[in-house]
């Protein structure tokens, strides 16, 4: 990835295959969400690097991505990470031709790779997060797997307010592990998904699992395999997890149901295919299922 300092703002060079727009229409898909916001073709991001609170206003311009500090100007150190982290939250280091040279020979994939040419993985860079917001998912309604995560961002999060909006950061795993299974349900989390979230957080906080231990074991069918011993972690989440947070283009979600809702539009079906069926139709996308589940799941927001 290349990047330049400009003092108060940083300059991303993007990669051809990029839309800064679709991007912007998936990260906008929920009116629940707390950790970003889109305000007039701007998106608004606060992580925290080094210990030091960072809020990215973030614009496209040039066949560029433009990241302005609203907090102050960072530290050279800070900057860096903040490259990084954008870099990673939009995947701008895949290069993507070997997608869309599968895509102009499939069916199904086709035109949606021609209708949202430049969408890229919208990752989730916080393990934790990404474990956490996988487990609330599970088996519930998309609506109110947001409501579940707004509440534990109020209840658990920190929050900046800048020019009288609120900005939030994710509960870290910390304070989480230091929580009893009755704080979660008061929020309306299962007694069973309140146990799988501390449990994941006391890993965490423990160092007995990290993104880094993942990423260093490669072997994608082993970090699989590590996901799954996580309590609370099947095949849907440790896949989910692989898919946005390790960037892992193998990843594939089978048994999601929106893929099987996508699938039954662009198929034009009566019933949604069984999973037999899409494991049959996902082999011309080997290699790039993470990226083909995301274009379906795409198709699913308009």
């Amino acid at each position: 990835m290349q990047w330049s300092d400009h003092g108060s703002f940083l300059k991303l060079l993007l990669p051809e295959e990029f839309s800064f727009n679709e991007c912007l229409v998936f990260l906008g898909r929920s009116d629940l969400e707390l950790l970003h916001q889109i305000q007039d073709k701007h998106l608004m991001k606060l992580v925290r690097i080094n210990d030091e609170e960072v809020l990215m206003k973030i614009s496209s311009e040039d066949n560029s991505l433009i990241v302005k500090f609203c907090l102050g100007q960072p530290t050279n150190v800070i900057k860096e990470q903040a490259a990084k982290y954008i870099s990673e939250w939009f995947d701008l280091e895949r290069n993507l031709s070997d997608f869309y040279q599968m895509t102009n020979q499939d069916n199904i994939l086709q035109p949606l790779a021609i209708k949202y040419y430049g969408l890229r993985m919208i990752g989730i860079p916080d393990l934790f997060e990404a474990i956490t917001w996988a487990i609330m998912g599970q088996q519930i309604n998309l609506k109110f797997a947001y409501t579940l995560k707004k509440r534990f961002i109020e209840h658990f999060g920190e929050k900046r307010d800048y020019e009288e909006t609120s900005y939030w950061l994710y509960p870290t795993p910390e304070k989480i592990a230091n929580l009893h299974a009755d704080d979660l349900r008061k929020l309306q989390f299962t007694s069973r998904k309140a146990e799988y979230v501390i449990g994941a957080a006391k890993e965490m906080a423990s160092g007995r699992l990290s993104k880094e231990m993942l990423l260093n074991i490669r072997d994608p069918k082993k970090q699989h395999e590590t996901l799954l011993s996580l309590k609370g972690v099947g095949a849907w989440t440790a896949d989910y997890v692989m898919m946005k947070c390790l960037l892992e283009t193998t990843a594939f979600p089978v048994a999601d149901v929106g893929i099987h809702n996508a699938l039954k539009v662009q198929l034009n079906l009566a019933i949604k295919p069984k999973q037999v069926e899409i494991i049959e139709l996902a082999k011309n996308w080997r290699g790039w299922e993470a990226y083909a589940t995301f274009y379906l799941w795409r198709s699913l927001y308009e």
